[in-house]
């Protein structure tokens, strides 16, 4: 495939980046393992915690386990960014032009350090050293496509011109959601679907007509598709905006504290989004620019896979603002900022940005999200879960609970055949504790459920704790043998749905001898 040389982009990707900020905060020596937490999972870890077994995924107890002497600290994006910011700095004195993806991951054109240097080689080379000379290792990748780059640069390789889908073929599909820079949340899933129908590579993915993809997947879908197959995506660099999207804010007194940045980035972040709103786009690449009272001019882009919402894009600017101020890198401001801007470098159509129900984008979700994961830190990592469908014959079955945060698998396939099911509808509430309750026919006398799976004699009267309803109507039992050919396993029981004598019907279960109230039906 041809490809001009002005769209060959360079990569620059420091590993485990989360991890070596955290060290770097605590002065750890670069051997010490460590690990970075969210929801109670390890989310990062140095190399020299991996060398021991530590991964991604695993709990904290069982890392501590593997590893006893584990430097453990919890997930901070601020710090992440703000010890980045001296990285991005070295890079952007050597090659000006520099976007950031992540704190860890940045990109800029090739077509401009290949020619001052001579090479993309030798370009690569100087950066690399560039951020040696930082204290931080890297590894680079150029490639004629951003997400082929940033894949070459996990793997510190330049790819040929034209050679991107070469590069990818024989890689495992799951490489196309390894960086969350560049991918929906949903890419994961599209991965796993994908293993599901036998594409194991990147090759096999691309090998399908871009025309089944699009009929048969979503958009994200159709992105990944043509990154697999090598198809030119736009340069790190297009040509800007009119400025009539920027806003600006001259704070009075001058931000010289990263408490009044973060204030000052909610506001500008949202008035921001009222012009995008206005002007029916959303932004997917914004210009940070600051002006100090000594002259000083400081700008960074940052590029993001998704278009930005309001506190997305609050927490680059203040992030970015928190690495000025805090005076890790040469660029650190000598006077307080007086005048802060923020410009929409790319847009897309609103469309590609889900409104909430008052306007907002996203806010209602982030915020409960982050109130979750604070519950999760103070009381533990099985405090918060969330349900995800799962196999099974009742409706209680068919929920597993897991902690938030962890891979949502289920106990079992949801998607397999299960022989005596409960029809739908589902209960509208399903009771945890199962309560106990009595059946009683028209003479009082208690009913049950036979061998042959009838019952005892015709319920007319329900009986829970001290209250008691007629019934309306009845439909079951039906019986239910699990596991005959395990005694050790076997459960035969017996579900039952009753209409009582109120607009309401009960979904019950007979175990055990005795009849429990399993869901209700409002």
């Amino acid at each position: 495939m041809a490809c001009a040389a002005t769209a060959r982009v360079v990569a620059l990707w420091c590993p485990d980046w989360p991890a070596i900020a955290a060290a770097a905060t605590a002065d750890l020596a670069p051997t010490e393992p460590v690990a970075v937490l969210s929801g109670n999972r390890v989310t990062a870890c140095s190399a020299t915690a991996r060398a021991e077994g530590v991964r991604r995924g695993l709990r904290r107890r069982e890392a501590q386990g593997r590893c006893p002497a584990l430097h453990v600290f919890a997930a901070d994006a601020d710090r992440d960014a703000r010890l980045f910011e001296p990285v991005t700095a070295a890079v952007d004195a050597a090659a000006p032009g520099v976007e950031v993806l992540r704190p860890g991951l940045l990109v800029l054109a090739a077509s401009g350090v290949s020619r001052y240097f001579g090479s993309e080689e030798a370009a690569a080379e100087r950066l690399v050293d560039e951020v040696a000379a930082v204290g931080v290792e890297c590894q680079v990748g150029v490639a004629d496509e951003l997400s082929v780059a940033v894949i070459a640069a996990r793997r510190g390789t330049l790819v040929p011109p034209g050679g991107g889908a070469g590069f990818l073929a024989p890689l495992p599909v799951a490489e196309l959601a390894a960086e969350p820079a560049l991918a929906a949340p949903e890419r994961g899933d599209l991965v796993g679907l994908l293993r599901r129908l036998g594409l194991r590579t990147v090759g096999d993915f691309a090998a399908l007509p871009p025309v089944s993809v699009a009929s048969r997947f979503g958009t994200d879908a159709v992105l990944a598709h043509r990154s697999a197959r090598g198809e030119p995506e736009r340069p790190p660099s297009p040509r800007r905006l009119p400025p009539d999207l920027a806003v600006e804010l001259r704070p009075d007194p001058p931000i010289e504290r990263v408490d009044a940045a973060a204030f000052a980035a909610r506001a500008l972040a949202q008035r921001l989004h009222t012009q995008l709103a206005a002007a029916a786009v959303a932004c997917t690449r914004l210009l940070v620019h600051a002006s100090t009272g000594n002259g000083e001019h400081l700008s960074r882009t940052w590029r993001c896979a998704e278009p930005l919402t309001p506190e997305a894009t609050a927490d680059r600017v203040r992030w970015q603002l928190d690495g000025w101020l805090s005076g890790r890198s040469e660029s650190r401001p000598t006077a307080g900022i007086e005048v802060l801007r923020l410009e929409p470098v790319e847009v897309v159509t609103a469309g590609a940005l889900q409104l909430g129900l008052w306007g907002g984008v996203g806010a209602e979700d982030e915020r409960a999200r982050r109130a979750l994961v604070r519950v999760q830190g103070l009381l533990g990592g099985d405090a918060v879960q969330v349900g995800v469908l799962s196999g099974g014959r009742g409706p209680g079955e068919r929920v597993t609970l897991l902690p938030l945060g962890d891979e949502l698998v289920p106990a079992a396939d949801p998607a397999a055949p299960w022989p005596g099911r409960l029809p739908e509808p589902a209960p509208s509430a399903v009771l945890a504790g199962r309560p106990a309750v009595t059946l009683e026919d028209a003479a009082g006398v208690a009913v049950w459920v036979t061998e042959r799976g009838s019952f005892s004699s015709d319920p007319a009267l329900l009986r829970w704790g001290r209250r008691s309803w007629r019934l309306r109507g009845r439909a079951g039992p039906w019986l239910l043998d699990e596991r005959w050919w395990d005694p050790a396993q076997s459960r035969r029981s017996a579900r039952a749905q009753v209409l009582l004598d109120e607009p309401k019907a009960l979904l019950l279960i007979f175990v055990g001898g005795q009849w429990r109230v399993e869901g209700v039906y409002e």
